[in-house]
């Protein structure tokens, strides 16, 4: 495909939704819903990142840590604005955010979301494989070792939750608006005109997406947190802790470079991100959903083609 005289790796990035998807451009956030009478709602927004803003967030490792939190917040937004269409009907009675914040509790039930989201990754992919690594370890002593291990059972707890989640059918027609998402990049990427006819016959996986991110964040944990040795339970779940933006920081740079390289080392380096898609969060859309995605990429699209560069 690169071979096209007209191709331009995007800066644009999305997210798949219940019944949407959600493209972020470099100035624009838009969202796209098939709602339930089959129409398409699409919503633009302005973006207004720390970056935008300040200069000092757009610095290396840090502009990746920035970026994470933001995206995150963004994403759940996205998510539970598409929800809202789908949801059924519920009594009159008020619940306890609305009652205490009013007009506010929308935004406060997302931070609670978002809180009890980091807090329940925090527990299952940095506290849990580091205690069962601790029952594991026996006699052992090399703090490396029980690094790679700790890595690699975090690395199998995250495929068995992906493979596994990728199995519910609610779930699986989300991971359906990701390979829309996904086939729709990269036609834009191409330089073809959007259509959903010229959509359709791209790949569903992109070396460009948040699982290959997360995988390398897997990856990149194991080499930073050997540095650290093996110290006691406490100190060890403080340490994970407090090197997450360091590991995030880190990974983002060199997903940056990947992106930018069409080299073979490199296309090996993602290619175990690019399995986990293919076998689990990325399937194959059909027709419908590919046009949602169209008009959330339409959206965000900027007038000058340079400003979405990668």
């Amino acid at each position: 495909m690169q071979a096209n005289n007209k191709f331009h790796k995007t800066s644009i990035g999305g997210q798949a939704l219940i019944e949407g998807v959600m493209m972020r451009g470099p100035e624009n956030v838009a969202i796209a819903v098939r709602k339930p009478n089959q129409e398409i709602e699409v919503t633009t927004s302005k973006l207004n990142t720390l970056g935008m803003r300040h200069k000092v967030f757009r610095a290396p490792f840090l502009r990746g840590v920035v970026g994470l939190i933001e995206s995150l917040s963004i994403g759940i937004k996205a998510l539970m604005y598409s929800a809202e269409f789908y949801e059924e009907e519920v009594d009159a009675k008020q619940t306890w955010t609305q009652k205490i914040f009013k007009e506010k509790a929308g935004e406060v039930e997302m931070f609670f979301t978002l809180a009890i989201s980091i807090l329940l990754s925090v527990g299952i992919f940095m506290v849990l494989p580091n205690v069962i690594t601790s029952f594991l370890k026996g006699n052992m002593t090399n703090s490396i070792i029980l690094n790679l291990i700790e890595g690699a059972i975090r690395i199998l707890i995250f495929l068995i939750y992906i493979i596994w989640v990728s199995k519910v059918d609610d779930v699986k027609r989300v991971f359906e608006y990701h390979g829309a998402e996904h086939k729709t990049i990269h036609c834009y990427e191409n330089g073809e005109e959007l259509t959903v006819e010229n959509v359709k016959k791209y790949p569903i996986i992109h070396a460009r997406c948040g699982t290959s991110f997360l995988f390398m964040v897997m990856l990149v944990s194991i080499l930073v947190l050997s540095f650290f040795g093996w110290p006691n339970p406490l100190m060890r779940i403080l340490i994970r802790i407090l090197m997450f933006p360091v590991v995030a920081g880190i990974s983002y740079e060199i997903n940056k470079f990947i992106g930018r390289s069409d080299s073979r080392f490199f296309y090996w380096l993602s290619y175990p991100g690019l399995m986990i898609q293919k076998y689990a969060t990325v399937k194959e859309p059909d027709n419908e959903q590919i046009e949602v995605a169209i008009k959330s990429l339409v959206a965000v699209i900027p007038p000058d083609r340079e400003a979405d560069k990668w």
